[in-house]
């Protein structure tokens, strides 16, 4: 009996060891699976974060962009404006410049405050980069408009200036309209 006994409590032992390994192999798969799993995970983590980042990085690229885009367009816009505005007073400076020269040698505290408002409209005009085209040094067909004939004067130069041009920040605002020698 006592036999009996110990064969059974071997048996039971050995019984006990078996599920031990079995448990133990199967903890092995599943943590073999899970450390398996987790590094797919990991991986997988880590592609996402490479689009993610890429993304954010052309986001910030396009933002910047957008920004230079709209700062020329608001460049262009002001400049637009500024020309127009410039054109509107060309034509007070004509006639300030006509005013002077029908007073002709004649000065009187009108004359006089007349040209005086005709240099501080120059001066402003010039402070924002509006200057007088140059009619001296003879005809150039980008700055200057021939509107006749002058006999007087030499075969391409500009015999008579009948209405001064100008520039904005050196583009062309108004040509200067010339008698052209012959």
């Amino acid at each position: 009996m006592a036999t009996e006994q110990n064969q059974q409590a071997q048996d039971l032992e050995l019984e006990q060891a078996e599920q031990n390994t079995a448990e133990t192999q199967a903890e092995a798969e599943q943590a073999e699976v899970t450390v398996a799993s987790l590094q797919e995970q990991i991986a997988q983590l880590e592609g996402d974060l490479k689009l993610e980042k890429a993304r954010t990085a052309n986001a910030v690229y396009e933002a910047q962009k957008s920004v230079e885009r709209i700062q020329r367009e608001s460049e262009k816009h002001k400049e637009a404006v500024l020309e127009k505005f410039a054109k509107e007073l060309l034509e007070t400076v004509d006639n300030l410049e006509r005013a002077i020269a029908a007073v002709g040698e004649e000065k009187n505290p009108l004359s006089e405050g007349v040209e005086l408002t005709l240099k501080g409209l120059l001066t402003t005009l010039e402070r924002f980069g509006v200057v007088v085209v140059d009619t001296d040094n003879g005809f150039n067909a980008d700055l200057h408009q021939a509107v006749g004939i002058d006999p007087s004067a030499k075969a391409n130069d500009i015999g008579n200036v009948l209405q001064k041009g100008y520039s904005l920040n050196g583009r062309l605002l108004r040509p200067a309209m010339v008698m052209v020698g012959a």
